[in-house]
């Protein structure tokens, strides 16, 4: 599809939300044609402003000279049609000659006929309410200017009102669809969006299109239907200079074009630079704590600064281009002009009707007749170039409906089944067959985490998985819930595969804990009911008692009423984590996945929800994620899985594994070895300083010391 096609269709894709404000919409409409009446009935009364101020004439008088002008051109077209008729052809040539010019005189003659008519119902009616006095006259013309220019106001605002509010409801509810498509989306599709990226579009983007749709529901309505107004009265006091006019039309819409263009890909790469802003912002604010910790504020400044430069830069192209369309526009538009008015001045002077035979008007032209055609082509250039100034809004606007749509039609890449199975009752067993995943990148290809891995895990059993970071483990674990689907074989509940469940219907039953504690911005109480939207105050508080929430409770001003502020700033990372704990037991799932849920708690706080967990995980399927196999939890583990390098080398029991799996071992003593390396610290902070200091000068700096200066001692 051609970009111009696109763009067209983006913007016929708006209608449904366009849909529901569709009166106000119309009745704005309804608007700009009056608005664009009331403009040409104001130009149109420069011609008795001329005629009453510089020829001293009165409207009667300067009627009845039109009239009298009509009179004779109807007697002439008469005159003209009898003589054609009488007048016999000699051969084929010469007849179709003939009936042009009958034609032409039958169109003089209606032309003449109706003008006639309406400015003897203007004698009739409009006339006799009119003061004979000069004065008078002339005042009662600037009166009913006013008149006009008040009514056109106000039908301005009413219609800037209806299409503001037609707008800000369109862009509301593509907002609205925007944030729906989104959450409709998996896990893997929104990283590779990136939060800085969603939220361009979901603010500057939507705000960017919402602002081009608000010219197309008020100017590029009301300034078309103002330019026309003008061009067919102009085509009415003469057709043949004001054709001469909009020669320049086509010349003006290849300028245009390429204008139009270039602005659409600059706005595209200036949209793309303000999703970066907004990364480094994101990136500086998550992460603000090591940037005051290491002094990182210049660095950010930095890179705050070429992303800001680099947005300076486009968008700089977009005003330069911006600032030529104006000027251009007017050149043409005066030129335009000028191929109308120079000829008209030309008859009007020299008295003619032709120059170089070609018929220009019907009859001499005065200067008030010339001075309404001056009029009503500046009538034409106004409208042209308010409608240049909103060009590069408008092709801005269709650069950021590219971008929304774009996200409107993102496929997720976990896709729901079209006839879901009905899920079990009972889970009897989760079935994890040749199990391949490599994550999806763009533009670069991903090492495979997961490689042919196969497990059977028993309804009841609590399966702990380890292994080195990088080991696949919580790409493991997050393809039960779907957050990924496998690329190669199946994960199976009770021999189906998971794809053939709703999505909906798989995650009632699972309950989820995150390495990153993820809390919102509401009470205690609130976040932990996200686990069941249905649940009492009773069972909350329960859920809380299993998590020990409650055991830091009584430090909360409101209890369980405490907000806990963005993201849970106002908690400890160990009391995040038990909420986040008392979320996923309040659901009461039948699978439940820990993914290093106590990586936050200290020891206490570990063996009593070690102790929670323990009478709770009975009967249901459980999978634990952890670097730390403690005594509290090997109390109720089933068994263990080992995984290296995404592939299964080890599955048994914690005895067993010490047995028979070196990377287990490697794994537990890693643990004991560094409780060891704790405890003995406390005692011996300064051997174990000596001890550790390299045996190289230079290998690490001295406190105080910069890197620089210990390397150039080493030197």
């Amino acid at each position: 599809m051609s970009p111009e096609n696109r763009e067209v269709s983006h913007f016929t894709r708006i209608l449904p939300y366009v849909w529901p404000s569709r009166r106000r919409l119309f009745v704005s409409f309804l608007l700009a044609g009056l608005v664009a009446f009331f403009w040409g009935a104001i130009l149109s009364i420069a011609y008795p402003v001329v005629k009453v101020l510089l020829e001293g004439k009165s409207p009667a008088i300067c009627l009845q000279e039109l009239i009298d002008g009509c009179e004779q051109q109807i007697s002439e077209a008469k005159e003209d049609l009898e003589h054609r008729e009488s007048e016999v052809a000699t051969d084929s040539a010469h007849e179709l000659s003939l009936l042009r010019k009958k034609a032409r005189a039958e169109r003089k003659l209606t032309t003449a006929s109706q003008r006639l008519a309406l400015y003897r119902w203007i004698e009739v009616y409009a006339i006799p309410l009119l003061p004979a006095d000069l004065f008078r006259s002339f005042a009662l013309i600037l009166g009913v200017i006013l008149l006009l220019t008040v009514a056109k106001l106000a039908c301005m605002f009413a219609e800037e009102v209806l299409v503001g509010s037609v707008v800000e409801q369109t862009v509301m509810r593509l907002r609205k669809a925007c944030f729906r498509k989104v959450l409709t989306l998996d896990y893997q599709t929104l990283k590779l969006q990136g939060t800085s990226d969603l939220m361009a579009r979901l603010t500057y983007d939507i705000e960017a299109l919402g602002s081009g749709l608000g010219l197309l529901g008020g100017r590029l309505v009301r300034e078309p239907l103002k330019a026309i107004a003008c061009l067919c009265m102009a085509f009415w006091v003469n057709w043949q200079l004001t054709l001469l006019s909009i020669l320049f039309v086509p010349v003006a819409g290849v300028v245009f074009h390429r204008i139009g263009k270039s602005l659409k890909k600059a706005s595209h790469k200036s949209m793309e630079s303000v999703a970066r802003i907004y990364q480094v912002l994101e990136e500086s604010f998550e992460s603000i704590k090591v940037v005051i910790a290491f002094n990182g504020g210049r660095r950010q400044r930095r890179v705050h600064h070429r992303e800001s430069k680099q947005f300076y830069r486009r968008s700089m192209r977009i005003v330069m281009t911006d600032a030529l369309t104006s000027p251009t526009t007017e050149m043409l538009g005066m030129v335009a002009v000028v191929m109308g008015i120079l000829p008209g001045a030309y008859l009007v002077l020299r008295g003619e009707t032709s120059i170089f035979g070609i018929p220009l008007a019907s009859e001499p032209m005065d200067v008030a007749e010339l001075s309404m055609m001056y009029t009503l082509l500046a009538g034409i250039l106004d409208p042209v170039r308010k409608l240049s100034s909103i060009f590069s809004k408008l092709k801005r606007s269709a650069a950021a409906a590219d971008r929304v749509f774009q996200l409107m039609d993102t496929k997720s890449l976990v896709v729901e089944s079209a006839r879901p199975v009905e899920f079990p009752q009972e889970i009897r067993q989760v079935e994890f067959r040749d199990v391949g995943f490599t994550f999806a990148s763009q533009g670069h290809a991903r090492p495979t985490v997961l490689d042919g891995v196969t497990l059977h895990i028993a309804a009841g059993e609590v399966v702990a998985v380890v292994g080195e970071n990088g080991s696949g483990k919580s790409t493991l674990v997050n393809l039960i819930p779907r957050f990924y689907d496998p690329d190669r074989g199946s994960v199976n509940l009770n021999g189906i595969d998971l794809r053939d469940f709703s999505l909906r219907d798989l995650r009632l039953k699972i309950g989820f804990v995150t390495q990153e504690t993820l809390l919102f911005d509401d009470t205690i109480a609130e976040n932990i009911r996200c686990g069941n939207p249905e649940a009492t105050r009773a069972q909350i508080k329960a859920a809380a008692d299993r998590a020990s929430v409650t055991q830091f409770l009584d430090q909360m001003p409101d209890g369980l009423e405490t907000r806990v502020g963005a993201k849970g700033a106002s908690l400890s990372g160990g009391q995040r984590q038990r909420i986040a704990l008392a979320r996923a037991i309040l659901r009461n799932p039948g699978i439940l996945i820990l993914d290093e849920a106590t990586s936050a708690i200290d020891a206490l706080s570990e063996r009593l929800i070690h102790q929670s967990l323990e009478r709770f995980v009975k009967g249901r399927t459980v999978f634990l994620i952890t670097h730390s196999i403690t005594d509290s939890l090997l109390s109720f583990l089933t068994r263990i899985v080992v995984l290296e390098r995404g592939r299964v080398v080890a599955n048994g029991t914690h005895a067993e594994l010490l047995r028979d799996c070196s990377t287990y071992r490697r794994l537990y003593h890693a643990r004991d070895l560094a409780n060891e390396n704790v405890v003995e610290s406390g005692d011996s902070i300064g051997n174990a300083s000596k001890s550790t200091q390299p045996e190289k000068s230079g290998e690490f700096p001295r406190l105080g010391e910069s890197p620089r200066a210990v390397q150039r001692d080493a030197a």
